[in-house]
Formats: C-alpha cells, sequence, structure tokens
C-alpha cells in the first residue's frame, strides 16, 4: 500500500542528547574509545603564550585535522561545513547542539604562527604508533618500503626551465673512497678530489606556482607536478615512518633514511621488502652490512633483441675477469667514478668473432661489460631471491604497502592536496598516515558501545 510521511515532524520539539544521535557503533567513538588526546596539550604548551586571550583549545584543532584526513574531507573549509550539521563529529569535538564551530581559517593560522617550523604532526604520529605497539598491534620484523605520487596543487602548463645541480647521494663519500681504493688494488691511480666535486647538473621543469614540486612523467598522458609520498609499512598495514620528497626524486635515495627512522623509532626489521626500483648496489649493500634481508623482485636484462645478455658473460671472481660465450677473455680496464669497473675484449679477436652481431655494434668491434665494486650485494639479494621465506615475504607487499596507498588515496585524500610546500605536504603525510593508523588501531581495539 502505497503510503505517504507527514513532513510535519521537522517541526516537533523533542528532549534528546546528541550522545543520542551518534550511532553506537560509528567510527568516531571507537577512535575517542582507542586514543586519550589530551597528550596534546603537553606537546603545545610552550607554543602559547601565559597572557592574552584564550586560545580554541589546540586538541580541538588537531582533531579537526583527524576528521579531515580520516574522512577523506578536501578541505578544511569542507571540514568546518561538514561538522556545523554532522552530530558525529560535533560529538567527537566535544561541542554541543548550538556551540560554535571555528572558522576554518583558524587552523591555518596556528599553522603558520605555532605549528610551521615545529616537528608537533611528527610526534603525534610517532605518539599513535606507541600506542599501537603498546596494545602489541605492530608487527616491525618485516617491513615493506614504497612510495607513491600525490598530484601538486600546480597547472602542469605553467612552469621555467631550469639547470639544477643533481642531488648528492647519500652514500656518495663512502663510494668515492671505494672507488680509489679498488683503482689502487689494481694499479691504476686514484681519482684527485676535483674529479668527483665536479658538480653534474641537469635542466628541470620548476614549477611557477609551487616550486617545490616535482615534475613526473609516467607516460604520454600522465605528466603532472607532484610529490612522492615514501612510507615504510608493517605486516599489518601498520605505518612506521614516512617521508616527502618532490616527485621527480628517485625512490631508491629515500630507502636508507627511511629504513633509519624506522630503526630509530621501532627497532631494527629482519628482513626490508620493496620493488625493482630498490635493487642497486648501494640499497642491497646497505641492507645485507646492516643485517637486513632484503626482499627484491627478479630484474629483466635490458638487453636488445637478439643480443647476449649480461648474464651470458660469465665472471671469474678468482682472475678478476669475464668471459664471453665465445671463450675469450675482457680483461679489467678501469674503474670509472661511478664505481664501475670495466672488462674489455681484445678488438682483433673480436672482429673476425663469428658471434660479433649478437655481442656488440660498436665500431671498434670490442665488447666493454661493467661490473659495479658493490655488484656481489646485488647477487647475494638475487640468491637470497629463491629462498620460500623471502619469496612468502616479497608476496606480501601487495597486501601492505600497496594497499595503504590504495586506502589513502581511495579513502583518505591522497590522490591530490590542495597544499603547496613541502612543509605543508609534510603535515598531510603525517597526519594521513597518523589517521590511518589510529582507525585500524580503533577498529581492532573495539569492544562495543560500552567502551564509548
Amino acid at each position: 500500500m502505497l503510503s505517504k510521511h507527514n513532513p510535519i515532524q521537522r517541526d516537533q520539539l523533542e528532549m534528546i542528547t546528541l550522545n543520542q544521535l551518534v550511532p553506537a557503533s560509528h567510527l568516531v567513538r571507537k577512535i575517542e574509545a582507542a586514543l586519550d588526546f589530551s597528550f596534546i596539550y603537553d606537546l603545545v604548551k610552550d607554543m602559547y603564550s601565559e597572557i592574552g586571550r584564550p586560545s580554541i583549545d589546540p586538541v580541538i584543532l588537531i582533531k579537526l585535522t583527524f576528521l579531515q584526513y580520516t574522512f577523506g574531507i578536501r578541505s578544511m573549509r569542507q571540514t568546518i561545513e561538514q561538522v556545523e550539521t554532522n552530530m558525529a563529529y560535533r560529538w567527537f569535538l566535544g561541542y554541543g547542539f548550538h556551540d560554535k564551530v571555528p572558522h576554518f581559517s583558524t587552523f591555518g593560522k596556528n599553522y603558520e604562527r605555532r605549528f610551521k617550523d615545529t616537528d608537533l604532526f611528527e610526534q603525534i604520529f610517532y605518539r599513535i604508533l606507541k600506542e599501537a605497539a603498546e596494545k602489541k598491534l605492530i608487527s616491525a620484523e618485516h617491513v615493506f618500503v614504497d612510495s607513491t605520487h600525490v598530484k601538486a596543487s600546480a597547472n602542469k602548463r605553467k612552469f621555467e626551465k631550469k639547470v639544477v645541480r643533481k642531488e648528492t647521494r647519500a652514500y656518495q663519500e663512502r663510494l668515492q673512497e671505494e672507488i680509489n681504493q679498488d683503482r689502487e688494488d689494481h694499479g691504476k691511480k686514484p681519482f684527485p678530489p676535483d674529479k668527483f666535486e665536479k658538480e653534474a647538473k641537469k635542466e628541470i621543469k620548476e614549477s611557477t606556482t609551487d616550486p617545490e614540486s616535482g615534475y613526473y612523467v609516467k607516460d604520454e598522458r600522465t605528466k603532472q607536478f607532484a610529490y612522492s609520498f615514501h612510507a615504510a609499512a608493517d605486516r599489518n598495514g601498520f605505518v612506521l615512518g614516512t617521508m616527502v620528497t618532490p616527485g621527480n626524486t628517485h625512490d631508491s635515495q629515500i630507502l636508507e633514511p627511511l629504513v633509519g627512522k624506522v630503526i630509530e623509532r621501532v627497532g631494527k626489521p629482519e628482513a626490508v621488502a620493496a620493488d625493482a626500483a630498490y635493487k642497486t648496489p648501494a640499497i642491497t649493500r646497505y641492507l645485507l652490512e646492516q643485517g637486513m634481508t632484503p626482499a627484491l623482485p627478479y630484474t629483466r636484462p635490458r638487453t636488445k633483441k637478439g643480443f647476449f645478455r649480461k648474464h651470458d658473460y660469465v665472471y671469474d671472481e678468482y682472475f678478476d675477469c669475464y668471459l664471453c660465450p665465445a671463450g675469450e677473455i675482457l680483461a679489467y680496464s678501469t674503474t670509472n667514478k661511478e664505481g664501475y669497473r670495466e672488462y674489455k675484449s681484445p678488438k682483433q679477436i673480436c672482429a673476425t668473432c663469428p658471434f660479433l652481431a649478437r655481442c656488440t655494434e660498436s665500431k671498434d668491434h670490442q665488447k666493454v661489460v661493467t661490473r659495479h665494486i658493490w655488484q656481489e650485494y646485488v647477487e647475494e639479494a638475487d640468491h637470497l631471491r629463491y629462498h620460500a621465506e623471502v619469496k612468502e615475504i616479497y608476496a606480501k607487499r601487495k597486501e601492505t604497502i600497496e594497499r595503504v596507498f590504495a586506502d589513502g588515496k581511495e579513502k583518505h585524500g591522497m590522490r591530490w592536496t590542495t597544499l603547496r610546500g613541502l612543509k605543508k605536504l609534510s603535515m598531510q603525510a603525517m597526519l594521513t598516515f597518523a589517521a590511518m593508523n589510529l582507525k585500524k588501531m580503533a577498529n581492532w581495539t573495539w569492544q562495543g558501545p560500552k567502551m564509548a
């Protein structure tokens, strides 16, 4: 039977509390039960004056950001608009029906005046992580590292071309020392300091809107200014550490400092899993020397079709040379400033070799094979890849760090940003991952309505 609802109920007066309007299992109840936000007062007390007008409660300001990033609200303006009408959000903030909500610009002003040059958001992130660890929710024996691009608030067509100095790699000094030692061991003169000190430069596109973002090219259709959110997660999907860089920074440059943060704050993992972008001599050396097992994938040889692959040239460690498929010796020639030993074939023999067309296209018929001075660490990582335990660890990547980024983009507003500058993006990363950790902790520890 067709029925019609009488809209007169809109004007009905009722005696009801705000608490009654919030569902017993609403996420805000779980979060409130999982974490006591009063610790924020101790973190910010030195940022406020003892005289003057009373401020907006700092816990309210931080809770507003957690509402924004937990529920994937696009901006603080929209967050405030939602708080105006959403009773669950008002309950979470401790506001009544008629309490005035802060203006949307309030958090921005407090950020600029108080929070901007502090580690407040990092402290909040690690405080939540500590709470999760105390509840035995963290399983950091295996750490999973990756990064994702977050579209910057910048027009990809508004840029200036600039020539800048290439970033110095964190391990550069160690590499230079070992290059010179390797050259001396082979009877070569070490490179003079100015050989390394010559500044390598590159041309970049710098956004005129957000100069700290980086121009990122994935394919012909995906060209944009972006930031890279780097993160390390445990087996349970809790984020253990995060860093933000311009979108044109290579992933491999960030693993060492990121894992270093995890070691400092959480403890040294037994194994670190990452994708092929992290499979470099420097990273495998760092992990193995630190006593951590690298769980890295197979990488396909980048050889032209029809040519011998690098593994067809056999390295003889004792004599420090390579043997080609025809059985000829490629002898050591030099160690270049990038850390690669060069092994060269005899030109006169190669010129008449039946395999020449499959070996090299060089005009002088000489084959050159390179080997990094830290190549043995990459080979060790390749050997470990066949172990059943390492295979299992690497397979967990798609269930851990990949899922963290997927959830972040689908549910927590991480596809793009409305903020500009590395400091603000670092704040967004810390708060987003803190909110995701808190949400997971709240859901896992929820004991029912009686805890609310």
